[in-house]
């Protein structure tokens, strides 16, 4: 069993939104992603998605979205991005996935011995775009969810594997609210994605606290699900 991770998979079957619009890289980025899938995961492999799965905007227009991913091969873990909207009520949610796929919401999950914890987070006070008004209510909330995720992932004794969409933290910024509870839970490590082109310069890829931190936003991965080193999970 190994355990693989990406994001941002940004999927419409109806073909309403093109990716190419945001770079020639994202032309048939689905078949890239399924191609790559295809030739390294195996069945009894895990792989982690941080959100940002389907334009959809409502659950029935997600759903061929998710049988696609429900295709290949491996058991998926998802977690909601800030682009979800289709994720509704977390129970109708998972009464929506095909076999073999968990969403995490306010919980853990156990999957061979390992722990997966994780929340959707938030936009950070020191980024250019936050306004306090309008997302440290959010926020707020995202650092509660962590926390209760948390909560019930050190319960299970077992390593803790975070997903969040937001970066917890970014290259400028090493420290946050949301770090900070990674490293009192004992998390070994955390992917995340969002961050998109341009972006990727914000991203922090290392550790800090005994946490590793990883982004795995798929066009950053060159659309190749990352492997998570084996040692990552080792005591």
């Amino acid at each position: 069993m190994a355990i693989y991770a990406i994001a941002d998979l940004h999927l419409d079957t109806s073909q309403s939104k093109p990716m190419d619009v945001f770079g020639h890289e994202w032309r048939d980025h689905a078949e890239k992603i399924a191609h790559h899938w295809q030739d390294q995961i195996h069945d009894d492999d895990i792989v982690l998605i941080p959100g940002d799965i389907s334009w959809a905007m409502k659950l029935e227009e997600a759903a061929p979205d998710l049988v696609w991913i429900g295709r290949l091969p491996g058991r998926k873990v998802l977690i909601r991005g800030n682009h979800d909207f289709w994720w509704g009520g977390i129970q109708r949610v998972r009464k929506a996935l095909p076999p073999r796929m968990y969403a995490l919401q306010n919980d853990c999950l156990v999957l061979d011995n390992v722990c997966f914890a994780g929340t959707r987070g938030w936009t950070l006070p020191h980024h250019p775009s936050y306004n306090a008004e309008q997302d440290e209510p959010i926020l707020k909330r995202e650092i509660l969810r962590l926390e209760l995720s948390l909560k019930a992932a050190v319960k299970e004794g077992k390593p803790i594997l975070c997903l969040m969409h937001y970066p917890p933290v970014d290259s400028n910024h090493p420290h946050s609210p949301f770090h900070e509870l990674l490293a009192a839970y004992g998390v070994r490590a955390c992917v995340y994605g969002h961050l998109h082109g341009p972006a990727h310069r914000f991203a922090f890829n290392g550790e800090i606290d005994s946490v590793r931190y990883q982004l795995v936003s798929c066009d950053y991965l060159q659309f190749i699900p990352w492997k998570i080193p084996e040692e990552w999970l080792q005591p």
